[in-house]
C-alpha cells in the first residue's frame, strides 16, 4: 500500500499524510520519545511501521514529501478500532462500567481525534516550510498516572462511583496461539505497562501551541454519552 502511495505522490505531486503510532519503539525508548528517539521495535507491528516509515524518508530523496505526526490512543467522534471506543466504553451505549486496559501510576498519552486533524491542517497551512520528510509528535491529553481519563469520563457522565475493571490480559495471551487478533493485541500489553509521553517541543516551537480541546468538552461529545 506504501508503495502505491508513494508511486501516487510522485506522479502527482501531492504530499502524504501519515499518522505515526509508538507500535515504532522499544521499551529502552520509553518514557519520554522525541522525532529522533531510535526506532528499534521487536514486535510485528513495530517492525511494519518502522519500514513503512524508512520507506516514506528513502522516497524523500526522489522528491515525494511526506509528513508524520505521531499520536498517543486515539478518542473522539468515529475513531475506528481504538482503545477508547473498543475496550474503556462502548460508544452509544450507556456507560455503565470502564475497562481500562493500563494500571495506576502509569502514564498515558491520549489524542483527540479532532485536535489531531487541526495539527495536519495548521502543519499544511505552512507547507513550504516544512522538510520533505517531516516529522512532529503531537502530546495531546497526558494522564500522568493512568486515572485522569477515567476522572474525567466519571464527571461528564455524572457518576463518581462508576466502576472501573482492570483489562483481562491472560484471556488474550491464552488465546494468542489460537487467534491472530488476540496475539496482536497482547502484543500491545508493554505499552500500558510502561509510562509513555511523546515529546510535543518541535510542534509547538513550530506552530506556537498545540491544537488542544479540553478533556471534559471533548468527552462531551454524542461519542461517549
Amino acid at each position: 500500500m506504501i508503495e502505491n502511495t508513494i508511486a501516487a505522490a510522485k506522479a502527482s505531486g501531492a504530499r502524504i499524510f501519515l499518522p505515526g503510532t509508538i507500535y515504532n519503539y522499544g521499551q529502552h525508548a520509553f518514557p519520554v520519545l522525541r522525532e529522533d528517539s531510535p526506532q528499534t521495535a521487536t514486535t510485528r507491528k513495530g517492525r511494519i511501521r518502522i519500514a513503512l516509515e524508512k520507506k516514506l524518508e528513502d522516497a524523500a530523496r526522489d522528491g515525494v514529501r511526506s509528513l508524520i505526526v505521531r499520536f498517543g490512543d486515539f478518542f473522539g467522534p468515529k475513531p475506528g478500532n481504538s482503545w477508547f471506543s473498543q475496550g474503556m466504553i462502548k460508544p452509544h451505549s450507556p456507560v455503565n462500567n470502564i475497562t481500562y486496559p493500563g494500571k495506576k501510576g502509569v502514564g498515558h498519552d491520549w489524542a483527540y481525534l479532532p485536535d489531531a486533524g487541526e495539527t495536519f491542517a495548521q502543519l499544511m497551512d505552512r507547507e513550504p516550510e516544512l522538510e520533505d520528510f517531516a516529522r512532529f509528535h503531537f502530546r495531546g491529553f497526558w494522564d500522568a498516572d493512568g486515572t485522569e481519563m477515567i476522572a474525567a469520563i466519571r464527571r461528564v457522565v455524572g457518576r463518581p462511583s462508576l466502576a472501573i475493571r482492570s483489562l483481562p490480559w491472560f484471556i488474550f495471551k491464552v488465546a494468542s496461539p489460537l487467534s491472530e487478533t488476540m496475539r496482536e493485541l497482547y502484543a500491545t500489553r508493554p505499552l500500558w505497562q510502561t509510562p509513555i509521553d511523546l515529546d510535543n517541543t518541535r510542534l509547538v516551537q513550530f506552530l506556537g501551541k498545540e491544537p488542544h480541546t479540553p478533556l471534559d468538552r471533548a468527552l462531551e461529545t454524542p461519542y461517549v454519552v
